[in-house]
């Protein structure tokens, strides 16, 4: 993981959010823009995990709930070395995945129903080894203090075209205000994609050691990948800032590496995951390619190339 390149990433956000300010206000304007990043990732960093989780209508399960998947997790948390996080369950039928939380002792796993019942066991241990890779990376905190900043780039960007118009206030003018409306977001949204995607890859390696075999997380992906553009999820629709928490972004699924998208490419992933294989000895399945399952045996149960849950 490229800890220097994400560092230099979220000082650029940061400071394009001050720029903002100053372009609107002046000295005072960035120094008003770097208070409220602040008050922001305040509020952030405590409430982040229940905003998300309430926006999502997730609710939280045990082992008397749903018995499996919770003690998939505990299973695979103690081999990454990290506390029990809380599991949460969407009733949403896309499968999809993400964690969040400020930090490993106050994280949480969560998943929709569409993931239980379309993966097999060992895809879902995939699936959430990679979220726990993010806990142990410090991900979840990192990546909604990116989503916060970037989206207070957006309004700050909007608020300035009140003062735009008005050359008496040292503002950027008409011309200046458009072209920073337009501009500020687009510039965040970079970053903020940027980060996504280098965490994404970082998520992937750990995870699939975590596994212990990275081809049960490069089945999973070619999955979601597929019925991310079948299935609708609404909520994540309504509210797309949120879409880079996801393992594979719920919004449109593309498939190319491109400056816009909020994840790497599905088939860089497997390609990297494929390598990874190798490079433990484990044997790499054939038709991942081809969308099907790939049911070697689990440490933890049985095999299966149904969904663990029926």
């Amino acid at each position: 993981m490229n800890y220097l390149r994400t560092a230099m990433l979220l000082a650029g956000l940061t400071a394009l959010f001050m720029g903002v300010g100053y372009l609107i206000g002046g000295a005072g304007g960035a120094m008003i823009a770097l208070v409220i990043a602040a008050a922001t990732n305040l509020f952030t960093y405590w409430n982040s995990d229940r905003m998300v989780l309430s926006m999502y209508g997730a609710h939280e399960v045990d082992r008397s709930s749903a018995p499996e998947l919770v003690g998939l997790v505990a299973e695979l948390a103690a081999r990454a070395d990290l506390p029990m996080p809380r599991v949460f369950l969407m009733d949403e039928p896309q499968p999809n995945a993400f964690a969040t939380g400020r930090n490993p002792e106050n994280a949480a796993v969560a998943v929709t129903t569409g993931l239980m019942h379309q993966l097999s066991r060992e895809e879902l241990a995939g699936v959430i080894a990679h979220e726990l890779a993010h806990i142990k990376h410090h991900d979840t905190l990192l990546m909604t203090v990116t989503a916060t900043i970037a989206g207070a780039i957006s309004m700050l960007a909007q608020f300035g075209m009140f003062f735009g118009g008005n050359r008496d206030n040292n503002g950027p003018g008409i011309v200046g205000s458009i072209l920073m409306m337009i501009l500020a977001p687009i510039g965040a949204m970079l970053v903020q994609m940027a980060i996504s995607r280098t965490r994404e890859y970082a998520a992937d390696n750990l995870g699939a050691r975590i596994a212990g075999q990275p081809m049960w997380l490069a089945s999973a992906l070619v999955k979601i990948e597929s019925a991310a553009h079948q299935v609708p999820n609404f909520e994540a629709e309504r509210n797309p800032a949120t879409a880079h928490m996801f393992i594979i972004n719920p919004l449109s699924g593309h498939g190319v590496d491109n400056l816009f998208a909020t994840h790497p490419s599905t088939q860089n992933r497997i390609a990297a995951l494929q390598q990874l294989a190798a490079e433990l000895g484990a044997q790499a399945s054939p038709s991942v390619g081809a969308n099907e399952n790939y049911p070697p045996r689990s440490p933890w149960g049985r095999s299966s190339s149904r969904g663990p849950w029926g």
